[in-house]
């Protein structure tokens, strides 16, 4: 086969980091009054559902925004539509310092700054195949979407520190001041292409978001990934969310379901560090995402039905692990196996599909649990014959041909300021 030359450069890290930062606050924008709910509901004299509201937002705007978004970042590039993201983030981090103890201007702040998230969450492929070789997108998107868990897990164990040593007010300025000089960083660092693309010619061009959708529509194994992702990101959303109400009823304490959501997240940015680089490093997406969506529903038994805290930790570790680090494998994939339609298109259909059924699995658990008891045991259990069913449409996944038909050489010459 003959073999591919051409250079990539070290410009692509730089824009990676800079990259991570800005959708790391934006998630912890997002996460910020979930950890510290009763503290907040009483410095704005509402409810904990209106507290609940400042977080679910961010499901029901991406759903609205998602497309649109996608659309702008493929019509008018990575710098402009990623640097939306990063404006409306710092922009409407920064204005929830105004608010007071006004929960309305909050809200609208809350819902500001959950409009740039698509923004920033649908440019993760783009990102990766703009600026990194084939055979280090899966590591980019990787890093791209384990920068949100890092967001989401220093939102749950910051926040609250923040709030007892300086209070409400305080912590919502330190984190505004935080995301202006974030946003402002990505806006200066940020480049739209490298002077040369990490790809062979021609494969580079991709359609846009409008002229895509067809294609990607009637590619089957797209299809049969959208369900997988459609559970997969619905079960992490619902289970992240009601936590406390599934581990309560059985015995365990707030703080040791606290820790156990945190244990969740940290194994799922572990899992972000290891098996997308293994899966470039074996140019595989496939077994990778059959191996995860196996161990996220192990994982997923043990803490539905466990009494016992250690093995508690152990399967929130797993469902985390596995299940986060088949996201970017799972974004890689789609991006490769509907090209050449746009990864904005592909990322953005893919998340949207978590986002609806996060919504749907949230107030479905909430309306199938133990009316008695408060138990979730039983939504739960509709959640792991869920998880086994994704677990067995994973085997209808064919290769990317993208990995199959391709040898890469690439040459890393000094980072490029272009």
């Amino acid at each position: 086969m003959q073999q591919n030359q051409y250079n990539v450069y070290g410009y692509r890290w730089l824009m990676l980091t800079a990259y991570m930062l800005i959708v790391a606050v934006n998630q912890w924008l997002w996460i910020t009054f979930a950890p510290i709910t009763k503290e907040s509901a009483s410095y704005f004299q509402v409810t904990d559902l209106q507290i609940g509201m400042l977080s679910m937002c961010f499901m029901i705007v991406f759903i609205v925004a998602s497309i649109p978004a996608s659309w702008m970042i493929d019509k008018f590039g990575i710098r402009i539509g990623v640097g939306i993201g990063a404006a409306l983030t710092g922009i409407f981090g920064l204005a929830r310092r105004f608010a007071g103890d006004n929960y309305n201007f909050l809200l609208v702040a809350q819902i500001g700054i959950a409009t740039g998230q698509p923004f920033l969450l649908n440019a993760i492929t783009k990102l990766a195949a703009r600026w990194f070789p084939i055979a280090e997108q899966a590591t980019a998107s990787g890093l791209g979407t384990l920068s949100m868990y890092i967001g989401i897990l220093a939102g749950m164990i910051a926040t609250p520190f923040l709030t007892n040593a300086y209070g409400i007010s305080s912590m919502i300025y330190i984190l505004g001041i935080a995301s202006v000089t974030i946003a402002l960083l990505f806006i200066v660092i940020s480049r739209e292409r490298p002077p040369t693309p990490p790809c062979p010619k021609g494969m580079e061009e991709r359609a846009l978001v409008t002229d895509g959708f067809r294609h990607i529509i009637k590619t089957r194994n797209f299809n049969w990934l959208m369900l997988i992702f459609f559970i997969g990101l619905g079960v992490f959303n619902s289970v992240t969310t009601w936590i406390e109400n599934i581990l309560i009823p059985r015995g365990f304490t707030t703080e040791q379901a606290g820790i156990t959501g945190g244990i969740m997240i940290a194994g799922g940015i572990l899992g972000a560090l290891i098996l997308p680089p293994l899966s470039d490093k074996y140019q595989k997406r496939t077994p990778f995402i059959i191996l995860a969506l196996a161990g996220a529903t192990a994982g997923l038994i043990g803490v539905t039905f466990t009494y016992s805290y250690i093995i508690l930790l152990i399967s929130s570790a797993a469902l985390g692990f596995f299940l986060l680090s088949s996201g970017p494998i799972g974004f890689q994939y789609g991006a490769e196996i509907t090209y050449p339609a746009s990864e904005g298109a592909s990322n953005g259909l893919l998340l949207q599909m978590g986002q609806i059924s996060g919504i749907a699995m949230i107030f479905g658990m909430d309306y199938f649990k133990s009316a008695a008891t408060g138990s979730m045991t039983k939504p739960l259990i509709l959640l792991i014959f869920a998880m086994a069913v994704s677990f067995l449409l994973s085997f209808k996944l064919k290769e990317s041909s993208l990995l199959t038909n391709q040898q890469v050489i690439t040459n890393d010459p000094k980072p490029d300021n272009h």
